[in-house]
């Protein structure tokens, strides 16, 4: 069984940062690509950055050049360090594992990131 438990959520003001990490359990395939999605209430969930396994990154447009994200392939995890964080950052932050061969998805519970004004 694979399981994705993620860390480091909270509270912050904004301008401050904040570091999540996830952690994967169990086996799990490569390539894939590690990433992280967020969800604000009555919004879409988004992706905020990805990595694959080849050291490739994805990031949205809102979050270049605040946020950086990375893995350890060798451990199964990732972390996303955010940096200037603002109010619009606001929402649950999810952890994702997308496998390549076959495709398959798999999610975090999520961690909440509240940014103050």
């Amino acid at each position: 069984q694979v399981q994705l438990v993620e860390s480091g959520g909270g509270l912050v003001q904004a301008g401050g940062s904040l570091r999540l990490s996830c952690a994967a359990s169990g086996k799990i395939s490569s390539p894939n690509t590690m990433g992280w999605y967020r969800q604000a209430p009555g919004k879409q969930r988004e992706l905020v950055a990805a990595i694959t396994s080849g050291a490739t990154t994805n990031y949205a447009d809102s979050v270049k050049g605040r946020f950086t994200i990375s893995r350890d392939n060798a451990k199964n995890t990732v972390t996303l360090q955010m940096n200037s964080l603002k109010p619009e950052d606001t929402a649950v932050y999810y952890c994702n594992i997308n496998t390549w061969y076959p495709p398959y998805d798999y999610w975090g519970q999520g961690t909440q990131v509240t940014v103050s004004s």
